[in-house]
């Protein structure tokens, strides 16, 4: 019998039996691995959700090759470096937003770790994966109006809503980076983030290194609004110092 693993290490040893057998059921995965059928059955979900297998009755096999290539662009390193830094922040127990968007949602397979979580979000797709971890947190939603460009919930019932809370940590992305004004977006729809950043006690800013210096009319949040930028390891020097000089905490993450 194999013993208890964490999650992704669990769901990596599923994909290689999967190669080895050509087929796994939940019932002996769940035997193999010392854990529930429930969990099992979170694992074959999301793994099918990446394109990594095909759900079928009792178990799964693997995905056919003609539907390989199809699926979403993989996250990239980078990203994921940042999400793990941003994980890092969290202490157990804690109470968070976690806004929409890619490298914000990179967070979720992470938080599993995290025991006694309480999460807001305004994604549904956050929402989901979060449904998927082995130690699920508490999960509430900001409700509203859904808006098709952020792929979020929005407007005055979900302001409402976080206004009746109170959190520990924001975690949010950004389109951009202004190194004189804050975080930018393209999205003219702003009242949710700054909420979000009135409710939380530390703002955390998720951002690629190249999107530092992307010029974009919509000042998001601003500078003073924002505790922690995490970014890579890519930032150039001059934009290190200059966000230092804006009091901001600066964390470049590494891939390594």
């Amino acid at each position: 019998m194999m013993t208890k693993r964490n999650t992704p290490q669990r769901r990596h040893a599923i994909l290689a039996l999967l190669d080895q057998q050509g087929e796994v059921s939940v019932d002996e995965l769940a035997k193999a691995f010392a854990t529930s059928e429930v969990t099992i059955r979170k694992d074959l979900t999301a793994l099918e959700k990446n394109g990594l297998l095909l759900r079928r009755y009792g178990g799964a096999v693997p995905m056919p090759q003609e539907l390989i290539g199809e699926g979403t662009q993989p996250v990239s390193s980078y990203k994921l470096a940042i999400a793990r830094a941003a994980v890092g922040c969290i202490r157990e127990h804690a109470r968070i937003i976690i806004d929409s968007g890619s490298t914000t949602a990179a967070m979720i397979p992470e938080l599993g770790h995290k025991p006694g979580l309480v999460v807001m979000t305004n994604s549904l797709s956050v929402a989901n994966a979060l449904r998927e971890l082995e130690h699920e947190p508490v999960l509430l939603m900001t409700g509203g109006t859904w808006d098709p460009h952020s792929e979020s919930f929005q407007g005055q019932v979900a302001e409402q809503v976080l206004r009746s809370y109170d959190f520990d940590q924001l975690f949010i992305g950004a389109d951009g980076i202004d190194l004189q004004r804050g975080t930018t977006t393209f999205n003219e729809l702003l009242g949710l983030s700054r909420v979000m950043a009135e409710v939380a006690r530390e703002v955390i800013v998720l951002a690629e290194s190249d999107k530092v210096g992307r010029r974009i009319p919509n000042l998001e949040l601003p500078w003073s609004s924002i505790h922690t930028l995490i970014t890579d390891e890519r930032l150039a020097p001059e934009a290190r110092e200059q966000l230092a000089a804006r009091g901001v905490k600066l964390i470049c993450a590494s891939i390594d």
